[in-house]
């Protein structure tokens, strides 16, 4: 991965136990299977929900806009300020909010429908 990635390890060591997968172009990073952090180019992005985006908005940040030319934004991921970045323990604070925006996403989502099993035709209780 690259040197920034390295860095974002390094400064995210008080969140022990996520991994970061190549995808997409960028990073995502994961904590229990569920993102909560992406990485494009050298720009760290945190997932937000109600509770922690009103901390991005009171600094002037704006969604994640993957492409330039579209109108596509990807308003859940917002872009961590370099100074916070900088502070591994403010890092950790707004990774935990981030963690918490993500785990509170996945549990709203509803369970994957499974596919019945099929009928074998046989009656087992003869």
């Amino acid at each position: 991965m690259s040197d920034y990635i390295d860095y974002l390890r390094d400064q995210l060591r008080g969140v022990p136990g996520y991994t970061a997968r190549r995808m997409f172009g960028g990073t995502g990073l994961f904590w229990q299977g569920i993102m909560f952090a992406l990485v494009a180019g050298d720009t760290l992005y945190f997932r937000t929900d109600q509770r922690n985006r009103p901390d991005y908005e009171a600094l002037g940040l704006t969604p994640f806009k993957p492409w330039e030319d579209r109108k596509v934004v990807l308003k859940a991921y917002y872009p961590v300020p370099e100074e916070t970045i900088e502070d591994a323990d403010e890092l950790t604070l707004w990774a935990r909010k981030a963690i918490d925006a993500a785990l509170a996403e996945g549990a709203r989502k509803p369970a994957s429908k499974t596919k019945p099993r099929a009928a074998t035709g046989r009656n087992r209780s003869a």
